[in-house]
């Protein structure tokens, strides 16, 4: 005898491969069925599965029968048409009801076979034990479910500590007009990093600032929260804006956050009846300046993002504003909001100060405006301040309007 005829020898006689003793025992369940879902054999892996004897179920039962109330429907609806239709269904989940009433999470392929004339004649089924895998999916479900309660819990925390950092309205100003607007991106649930602050220093010393934070959700929102507040305490300290965004930017670095910001930042001061605005940007746009016939222009010179560079260079910019005046501030969301391939612009951002100059909302008439270029999609978010010197009313002398310019404070 060859070497490999011994070992196939040796082989057989371990196995003693038996067919009705490997069909018995398999390692799942074996069912063989008539074609109205009859139960004419059952190996006995299977009655160890579910519970039954032999005499009970040949015979006696349908594979229907040893299922669950949603288990028969579902096999009426679905297994039993698509047996018939395609001859095999693979992989399918029942819950088998064992002789004792306990439910057993199974996965059934079934291959139908037919007579020489085609007439459906058996169903031949394998039943698998899905117990470890029901488990391990419900696991997944709940792990799944945690996940989701975590994530909403921490965009309600976002979105509660953000609602903190806007102010719902602007503050009322004595002889300025000042209005604001926020959008965050997409459907307005997201929580963003754009951000703006109106506060007061002192008599006739306001401060806006404006900014964008990298990032979005929790984390923008925890260094928002710290750009503002920051901003806040540097400005009692610091006359001017660029020593104040030089400030914040030793204190975000310092943080050891890898998030940025821009900031722009504008003090208005009133001086013999005239508002000064002393203009810094940190990496932000520069502010727009109007009056009321045009043009529109940009003010002052663009520094250093805030929270980058240890070294960076920041600048002030004085302008005098005339009655009639508006200077508008605004996040990147406004000029890069896109419709298609194409931008609303610059362009597009000029003509609506000037299209909204006098308008009660100007702010909010910008914001819509971007919006409708979007289809009321905000790709990013949007964040948009103006502040408006009023005109003298009828009754109040005329005074001599005031060239606007860069020059120091009286």
């Amino acid at each position: 005898m060859n070497p490999d005829a011994a070992t196939e020898a040796f082989y057989a006689a371990l196995l003693d491969d038996d067919p009705d003793e490997l069909y018995d025992r398999a390692p799942c369940g074996y069912l063989t069925t008539t074609a109205d879902g009859t139960i004419v054999k059952a190996n006995a892996t299977f009655l160890g599965l579910s519970g039954y004897a032999r005499e009970h179920l040949v015979g006696q039962r349908t594979f229907a029968d040893l299922l669950n109330a949603g288990g028969r429907i579902y096999h009426e609806t679905h297994y039993a048409p698509m047996l018939r239709m395609q001859g095999t269904v693979r992989e399918v989940a029942f819950d088998l009801v064992r002789a004792d009433g306990a439910r057993l999470p199974v996965l059934v392929n079934a291959v139908m076979e037919a007579a020489s004339d085609g007439t459906p004649k058996l169903v031949r089924v394998a039943v698998f034990d899905a117990t470890h895998r029901r488990e391990y999916e419900r696991e997944l479900l709940r792990a799944k479910r945690r996940a989701e309660r975590s994530e909403a819990h921490a965009q309600e925390l976002a979105r509660t500590l953000q609602s903190t950092l806007i102010p719902p309205t602007p503050p009322n100003v004595p002889g300025l007009d000042v209005s604001a607007s926020y959008r965050p991106a997409g459907d307005g649930q997201e929580v963003g990093g754009d951000f703006y602050d109106i506060f007061q220093i002192g008599p006739g010393d306001w401060v806006v600032v404006l900014g964008d934070v990298c990032g979005k959700g929790v984390e923008a929102a925890v260094l928002t929260a710290l750009v503002r507040y920051t901003v806040r305490a540097l400005t009692v300290q610091e006359q001017a804006p660029s020593a104040v965004l030089g400030a914040l930017n030793r204190v975000l670095l310092d943080d050891g956050s890898d998030r940025f910001s821009t900031v722009v930042l504008v003090r208005l001061r009133l001086h013999a009846d005239a508002w000064v605005a002393t203009i810094s940007s940190g990496g932000h746009p520069l502010p727009l300046h109007a009056r009321r016939d045009g043009p529109v222009r940009e003010v002052g010179r663009t520094g250093s993002l805030v929270g980058v560079l240890a070294d960076v260079q920041m600048h002030d910019t004085q302008l005098r504003l005339a009655p009639g005046d508006v200077l508008t501030m605004y996040t990147d969301g406004v000029t890069e909001g896109r419709c298609g391939p194409e931008f609303f612009g610059e362009r597009r951002l000029h003509d609506a100060v000037l299209r909204h100059h006098d308008t009660a909302q100007p702010a909010e008439d910008i914001v819509a405006d971007v919006l409708d270029f979007q289809n009321g999609t905000a790709r990013d978010d949007i964040a948009v301040v103006v502040v408006r010197v009023p005109l003298p009313a009828p009754s109040d002398p005329p005074t001599q309007p005031t060239t606007a310019r860069t020059e120091p404070l009286p």
